[in-house]
């Protein structure tokens, strides 16, 4: 995969992670309550492979008020230069955003429920329960909760090592 672009195997990988995530209903893990730990996302090194099978939320994590995160996958596909991440991110009405950032990978973003807005290179696109938006590698992007309720989303990164 060259950096930015995405070939039709990573995005076929992509395209089967987003239909994986919208088999099953999560519930809400009630009120986010603030900070609760560093990311304990491995660094590059540490990262196992991933072999076929069912996966499960981890602990949250987070710095933010009113906003966590659950990582349920991290890892290396068999192939051995595909890296493959998913989390949920709940944020409640009023939560800060998060950093602008960017990225080596792509994200697709599954919203759940809620309303969102997805800036990706300064443009606004508005998201609601069931939309999914796409971040291709080298974005500038951040996501803001713009609905009364709370706002619950899934991002499925695929690319290259990091």
């Amino acid at each position: 995969m060259e950096s930015g672009r995405m070939d039709r195997r990573a995005f076929g990988l992509m395209a089967l992670a987003l239909a994986a995530v919208g088999q099953g209903e999560a519930q809400s893990v009630g009120p986010v309550m603030g900070p609760v730990g560093k990311d304990p996302k491995p660094t590059q090194a540490e990262l196992k492979t991933l072999g076929s099978g069912t996966f499960s939320p981890g602990p949250g994590y987070g710095s933010l008020a009113k906003r966590v995160s659950h990582r349920y996958l991290i890892g290396m596909l068999t192939a051995g230069n595909i890296r493959l991440e998913m989390h949920e991110t709940i944020q409640e009405p009023g939560a800060e955003h998060e950093p602008v950032d960017t990225h080596k990978h792509n994200e697709i973003w599954l919203v759940q429920r809620g309303s969102a807005v997805l800036f990706i290179n300064d443009v606004e696109h508005r998201m609601e329960a069931g939309d999914v938006g796409l971040v291709t590698a080298g974005d500038r992007h951040w996501v803001k909760n713009v609905g009364s309720g709370e706002l619950a989303y899934f991002v499925v990164t695929v690319g290259g090592p990091e």
